[in-house]
């Protein structure tokens, strides 16, 4: 499969929640463009980055929510995690979940399921991308996961392995004037 047939479509459909506010739905295009790749740009009490968080199932039925080093690109999360920690685990056994985050504009909630790339052409691509927004990895030796210096204090040992999330539905609420909240679903 090559990487650029991952692009996603556009919403198969909208759902205006803000109708009884006499709101108008809001543009999946604005939305999503805020979703970050990386760095943020911040003020100076501001971390620098979007707090991503990542909701999967664990075996007995309840939530696992961690925060996650994640991107949005190509139309879909491309989210790492070792194969051994929960979110990995879980991910593998029950590959629906969703990211939320803040944007400057939006609050967005992205659902999906993930499944785990192995492709060395585009766990290459995925690198690349992460180390040009400042983390500084790199394919390891297999080709199938990644390693850095370093990565987030509780993800154990690299390799680190990517999942790429396809969005089935997103949910965004507008922060900021006039207000609004809307839903978009995917062809799955």
């Amino acid at each position: 499969m090559s990487f650029g047939s991952w692009i996603r479509p556009t919403p198969m459909k909208t759902k205006n929640l803000a109708e009884l506010y006499d709101l108008p739905a809001l543009d999946w295009e604005a939305a999503s463009a805020t979703l970050p790749e990386g760095q943020g740009e911040f003020g100076a009490d501001n971390p620098g980055r979007y707090s991503a968080w990542l909701s999967t199932t664990n075996p007995d039925g309840s939530p696992h929510l961690t925060g996650i080093g994640t991107r949005w690109d190509d139309g879909a999360y491309w989210i790492v995690s070792g194969r051994n920690a929960q979110k990995g685990r879980n991910l593998e056994r029950d590959p629906r979940c969703a990211v939320s985050l803040a944007t400057k504009n939006f609050d967005i909630v992205v659902e999906g399921t993930a499944e785990l790339v192995t492709d060395p052409e585009v766990v290459s691509v995925v690198a690349e991308r992460f180390a040009n927004s400042g983390w500084p990895c790199e394919p390891d030796e297999s080709g199938t996961a990644l390693t850095a210096p370093y990565s987030a204090p509780s993800a154990g040992p690299p390799p680190w392995h990517i999942y790429r999330m396809t969005p089935t539905k997103a949910t965004a609420l507008l922060v900021g004037d006039p207000g609004g909240a809307t839903a978009w679903y995917f062809d799955d």
